[in-house]
């Protein structure tokens, strides 16, 4: 192999870069200690099990290791939620099959929440949805981690949820608290997608860092028996012109 080939082959690519046509965006928030997500949910606690300090008694010298210690509750950060997290009979993270999380044909729809906090079905019409993850950009994640995040957020319709339902999509995302507005206390948007295994991810970020078209989304949560929601590292590859 001469010295060119080799050159090219170990040449560091950009952190964000997939290659030489796409590049990926972190569409996901950082959880860290003392977050609240949801306000009357815990917030995590992330501590060392084993700090390195510690850890120094059971290796030769110079070695050291970290061992974390995680307690929270499922809906920390930004989360899917899967049919268990509706229905009792729905399917768990642990049956939700990979190709529902991984890689997904995804669209971006704009629903300034200045405008208005009720997203209407009229804004999805004429857009080609069918089998796409379909990703609700409202700009309501500028107030992460702030009271103001907790007060009246943007929300989908019952209308919006059929209309989706309808259209055969495979995922539903928002990057607001609640896909559901917190008024309604049956949660209809979460009831008609979940019930026909349409995923929701909820507390997405910088959709407003992505085009409107020409991706494709992730948000892969670990495989949880009995878990119906859990926090996800959602991002989105996006194609270069």
């Amino acid at each position: 192999m001469n010295k060119e080939i080799i050159t090219e082959q170990f040449k560091p690519r950009p952190i964000n870069s997939t290659g030489k046509h796409s590049r990926l965006v972190d569409l996901s928030h950082t959880i860290e200690d003392g977050l609240i997500t949801y306000k009357g949910l815990p917030a995590p606690i992330i501590c060392d099990y084993l700090s390195r300090e510690k850890s120094r008694e059971f290796y030769e010298s110079g070695a050291e290791f970290q061992i974390g210690k995680i307690e929270m509750v499922a809906n920390t950060g930004t989360y899917v939620d899967c049919p268990f997290h509706r229905y009792a009979d729905g399917k768990d993270l642990s049956e939700v099959g990979l190709e529902s999380f991984f890689d997904l044909e995804a669209v971006v729809v704009r629903a300034d929440y200045r405008k208005k906090l009720a997203v209407e079905e009229s804004i999805f019409m004429g857009k080609e949805l069918r089998g796409k993850a379909v990703l609700v950009h409202t700009g309501w994640d500028e107030n992460w981690n702030t009271e103001r995040y907790f007060e009246s957020p943007p929300f989908l319709t019952k209308k919006v949820a059929i209309y989706l339902r309808d259209c055969g999509v495979k995922l539903v995302g928002i990057d607001s608290m609640n896909i559901d507005d917190l008024n309604d206390k049956t949660r209809p948007v979460h009831s008609i997608l979940l019930k026909d295994e349409i995923l929701i991810v909820e507390h997405l970020c910088n959709l407003d860092k992505i085009p409107d078209e020409r991706l494709r989304f992730s948000a892969i949560p670990p495989k949880f028996k009995g878990v119906g929601t859990f926090p996800v590292r959602a991002f989105a590859k996006v194609e270069k012109r």
